[in-house]
């Protein structure tokens, strides 16, 4: 059996909860965008679209510049050249009031899970819906009970960060990205700190979060088994070249591309696939 088709399975089910990609208009659009600090240039001339319901995985090396993307995605960093489109919206060139108003729309799931050790996981959670909406304290333990039962934790509301495990807490903190029902989530190295089983049990929610609702999601990563197994889409970042030098599919571009750049990067050498093939 070859390392292609060992990946079907989580594939499969992944193609059959969503459209086809030529059934989604795009969500998410970077043009000719460079990051820069100073004169430093990180990366030159992105050229990029999320499809609508995508999870879109942004991969490269250490140090290529993929947390800075996701930085220059939600305005964190101004580019130094060219422009973010959300729906056909400007976001580079909006003022901060229509910025605000768009980044109400996402949420972010941070790498080192960001709660608050002093709140309770359903105060963490209830954090934006008290902040950015009318509700009262009732209903926004209902609806931080409601999410966090969505991410496997119901009966852990009233727990706090330090009381449970790795995993538990970036679902927790999942859980917060998701209280104001965004139309695209963004993952920071999710993976990030977790053992194998419990980053497996990650990537499966986040495919049922997809399928549930709705969402576009934009994760950087460098763990191959959650990009073969969530994403559909995807951008590497080349750090000899300054720019992307693939995009598409992941797994298309396992099984087709000719770059010696993108090829390692995506076999890791024959460990990885030998792993997956005698598991």
């Amino acid at each position: 059996m070859s390392f292609e088709s060992d990946l079907e399975p989580a594939h499969s089910r992944r193609e059959s909860a969503v459209p086809a990609p030529a059934e989604r208009p795009p969500h998410i659009t970077a043009r000719d965008l460079t990051m820069a600090f100073g004169s430093l240039i990180v990366m030159r001339d992105l050229n990029f679209v999320v499809r609508r319901g995508d999870i879109f995985a942004i991969m490269g090396g250490s140090g290529c510049g993929k947390s800075t993307l996701l930085k220059h995605l939600l305005g964190l960093i101004e580019p130094a050249k060219g422009e973010i489109f959300y729906d056909g919206f400007n976001f580079t060139r909006a003022d901060p009031d229509a910025r605000e108003r768009m980044l109400r729309r996402f949420g972010v799931l941070y790498q080192k899970g960001a709660l608050w050790s002093s709140m309770t996981l359903a105060e963490n959670v209830g954090l934006p819906l008290g902040e950015f909406t009318d509700l009262s304290a009732a209903q926004i333990r209902e609806l931080a009970c409601l999410k966090l039962a969505m991410v496997g934790l119901r009966g852990f509301e009233d727990y706090y960060p330090s009381d449970i495990s790795g995993g538990m807490q970036k679902r927790a903190a999942l859980a917060r990205a998701m209280a104001l029902d965004p139309e695209i989530l963004f993952f920071d190295e999710p993976s990030a700190g977790l053992d194998p089983i419990s980053s497996s049990l990650l990537d499966e929610l986040i495919l049922e979060l997809r399928q549930s609702l709705g969402a576009t999601i934009v994760i950087v990563t460098h763990e191959l088994p959650s990009i073969f197994t969530v994403a559909d889409n995807s951008i590497f970042l080349d750090t000899e070249t300054r720019t992307a030098i693939a995009g598409g599919d992941p797994r298309e571009l396992l099984a087709h591309s000719k770059n010696p750049t993108v090829r390692r990067f995506l076999t890791r050498g024959r460990e990885f696939g030998e792993t997956l093939h005698n598991g």
